[in-house]
């Protein structure tokens, strides 16, 4: 599955809430807006991504 374009408003004014998931090897951040970073073997990079996208308003 392919990383989004980019980075969506949250839906019905709700804040970016992320989360990572495990797949194998690999995690992957999450957002509530059906936003999806793409699939890294270091967590902490995921959470990076998580926490970029969260800053966005």
């Amino acid at each position: 599955m392919a990383q989004q374009a980019g980075p969506e408003r949250a839906r019905d004014g709700q804040e970016h809430r992320t989360t990572t998931d495990e797949q194998g090897r690999f995690c992957v951040a999450r957002c509530t807006c059906g936003w999806r970073g793409p699939a890294r073997r270091a967590r902490s990079q995921a959470r990076a991504d998580a926490a970029g996208h969260s800053a966005i308003p």
